[in-house]
C-alpha cells in the first residue's frame, strides 16, 4: 500500500504548454496560476529548455563551494538587477528557506533576536519563517517556535516605527501580500519601515518570493517603490518551475551573516534555468506586459464585476478578487465550468498568478468567466 502526504486536487494534470496546461483526460485549462506564480514564462519555455539541456549535458551537479560558470552567471546576474547595492547571493531551493537564511543573516549580523513581522504575512512553513507567518492554522500543530517574534498591522507606518528598536534584528514583510488577500503596501509604509530599521541598525528583509521576477509589473517590487532593502528574498518565479530561492543582501549582511549552507545551493542545472529565466522576462521586456495586462484586467474585472464582489486589487499579474466565503466555490466553477485555474488567498479571495505571457483575449476569458460564477 502506498500513500502521500498532500492534499490532491482532483484534476490530474500531465502536459503544458505556454499558458495553458492539460488534464489526462485531454482537458485544456488556462493556467491562471501558474502553480502560484512558478512559470512566469508559461510551461515548456524553449529558452529555459535549451539551457537546462546544455548544461545537464556537461555536469549535472557540483556542489557550491566548486565554483562553476554557470552558477557565477547567475550570481552576476542577479547583483546586477538588484536594487541599489544589493550585490550578494545565497541560493537556495525554495522560498521559506531563503526566508530561512534572510533571518539567520539578520540576527548573525545585527547581533540582537527580535523579528518584527505583519499581521496576515505569509513567509513559509519551515519553523523559523513559520514564526513569522501569522495565521495560527499554520503553526499551532508545530508550536513552540522560533521566539522573539512581534507582529504589527499591516501597512500600518506609525505601529512599524513603534515595533522597531535597537533590540529589533530585522523587519521581514512583503511589498504585497499574496496569502493574506493580495494586499499592496503603500510606499509611505515601506519608507517608514527603512528609515525605522536604518534608525534601529536593524535589517530591513523584502520577501519576493511571489512578487518577484516582474510579477507586479517591474522586475522587483522594491523597485516600483523606490525603496531598497537590506535584503530580498525570491523564489517562486526564478526557475519557470524549476526549484531555486535566493537570498540577496548587501554587504554589511553577507560580512556577517554567519555560518549557513545548504548541500544543493545553486547547483549548475538549476542555475542554469534561473538564469535563462531572468534572461528571458528581461529581454522580453514581461514586467512592462504583466503590468500592462494586469491593469487591463482588474479595470475590466471592476467594470463587469461591479458590487458582485467587495473589491478587484493587486499589482501587475498578481490580482485578487474579495468574492466574500464563496471563494473555494467559485475556484471550482472556474475550473470544471469553464477551464480555467486559478488559487485562493485565504478563504475569501480569488487569486490570480498567470504566466506574465497572457494577453488582454486571455484577460477577456477570466472577465467573462467570473461574471458568470459571482453573477
Amino acid at each position: 500500500m502506498s500513500g502521500f502526504v498532500f492534499s490532491e486536487k482532483p484534476i490530474q494534470i500531465e502536459e503544458g504548454d505556454g499558458v495553458y496546461v492539460y488534464g489526462d483526460d485531454g482537458t485544456e485549462y488556462l493556467d491562471m496560476g501558474a502553480s502560484y506564480a512558478c512559470v512566469p514564462l508559461g510551461h515548456g519555455h524553449e529558452a529555459v529548455h535549451d539551457a537546462v539541456t546544455e548544461q545537464f549535458g556537461k555536469l549535472t551537479y557540483v556542489q557550491a563551494s566548486y565554483p562553476n560558470a554557470t552558477r557565477t552567471a547567475l550570481y552576476e546576474l542577479l547583483a546586477e538587477t538588484a536594487p541599489g547595492d544589493i550585490d550578494y547571493t545565497w541560493l537556495c531551493n525554495s522560498g521559506t528557506e531563503a526566508n530561512e537564511a534572510a533571518l539567520k543573516f539578520a540576527r548573525a549580523a545585527t547581533g540582537e533576536s527580535t523579528v518584527v513581522a505583519t499581521m496576515q504575512g505569509f513567509h513559509g512553513r519551515t519553523m523559523g519563517s513559520l514564526a513569522t507567518t501569522w495565521k495560527s492554522k499554520y503553526k499551532k500543530p508545530y508550536e513552540p517556535l522560533m521566539g522573539d517574534v512581534e507582529f504589527v498591522p499591516y501597512d500600518d507606518p506609525a505601529a512599524m516605527t513603534g515595533a522597531v528598536d535597537g533590540e529589533t534584528a530585522a523587519v521581514i514583510v512583503e511589498p504585497v501580500q499574496g496569502e493574506g488577500g493580495i494586499n499592496p503596501a503603500t510606499t509611505e509604509f515601506l519608507a517608514a519601515t527603512r528609515e525605522a530599521t536604518a534608525d534601529a541598525g536593524a535589517a530591513l528583509i523584502f520577501d519576493e518570493v511571489q512578487t518577484g521576477m516582474g510579477r507586479t509589473g517591474s522586475l522587483w517590487a522594491a523597485d516600483a517603490s523606490g525603496v531598497v532593502p537590506d535584503m530580498i528574498t525570491t523564489a517562486k518565479g526564478l526557475g519557470n518551475g524549476f526549484p531555486v530561492g535566493a537570498t540577496l543582501c548587501r554587504e554589511w549582511i553577507a560580512e556577517d551573516y554567519g555560518s549557513h549552507a545548504s548541500t544543493f545551493s545553486g547547483g549548475p542545472v538549476i542555475s542554469a534555468a534561473a538564469g535563462a529565466t531572468v534572461e528571458t522576462i528581461l529581454a522580453e521586456d514581461l514586467p512592462t506586459h504583466a503590468a500592462d495586462v494586469g491593469g487591463y484586467l482588474r479595470e475590466r474585472l471592476r467594470e463587469e464585476l461591479g458590487e458582485s464582489v467587495r473589491e478587484v486589487r493587486g499589482e501587475g499579474l498578481m490580482v485578487g478578487i474579495e468574492v466574500g466565503r464563496g471563494a473555494n466555490r467559485a475556484l471550482k466553477e472556474l475550473a470544471l465550468n469553464h477551464g480555467i485555474l486559478a488559487l485562493p488567498a485565504g478563504r475569501t479571495v480569488v487569486r490570480l498568478l498567470p504566466p506574465l505571457t497572457v494577453t488582454e483575449a486571455h484577460a477577456d476569458a477570466v472577465v467573462e468567466a467570473m461574471a458568470e460564477v459571482v453573477g
